[in-house]
């Protein structure tokens, strides 16, 4: 039996485990806020992530409107960033958001899908700064960008 301070920490991954974004969100779709908000996996590249947030009414800011509230999009954002952290890192490190500025540019239309695009282009050893744009219908007419850094809280990314 290890003792309590040889185990591995409840984080660390296999030898050899690369993070893969679809299995991420498969597994968050099960749990916790992302589960709940209904996040699914939309695409990725080397860079990037996009996720999906599909309307639903219990997430509408204003029935009258039919409009998304502004938190479900600014969770989706956080959490297409997050992966695409872990994607050009090619492995999970827990980490915190450290700033996480949103730019509303439009509402969102009534009714259809967000994506969220997010996208990390420069990785330190534990800052990674990424930015991000959430669109529903025409990436070039975002419904609101995003930009940032996050910290990683234990271990490093590099």
């Amino acid at each position: 039996m290890n003792a309590p301070d040889s185990a591995p920490p409840p984080f660390a991954m296999p030898p050899g485990f690369v993070f893969d974004p679809a299995r991420a969100v498969r597994g968050m779709g099960r749990h916790g806020h992302g589960g709940w908000l209904g996040f699914d996996y939309h695409a990725h590249g080397p860079d990037w992530v996009e996720l999906m947030l599909p309307w639903r009414e219990e997430l509408v800011g204003v029935a009258e409107t039919g409009v998304l509230a502004s938190g479900p999009i600014i969770s989706l954002m956080d959490n297409a960033t997050s992966m695409s952290v872990w994607t050009v890192a090619e492995r999970f490190t827990p980490h915190a958001t450290l700033d996480l500025r949103v730019d509303y540019m439009r509402a969102a239309v009534p009714g259809k899908t967000i994506i969220g695009r997010g996208e990390c282009y420069k990785l330190t050893r534990t800052i990674a700064f990424i930015r991000g744009v959430a669109y529903d219908e025409d990436l070039d007419d975002p419904v609101a960008h995003v930009t940032g850094t996050f910290m990683a809280t234990h271990g490093t990314y590099l």
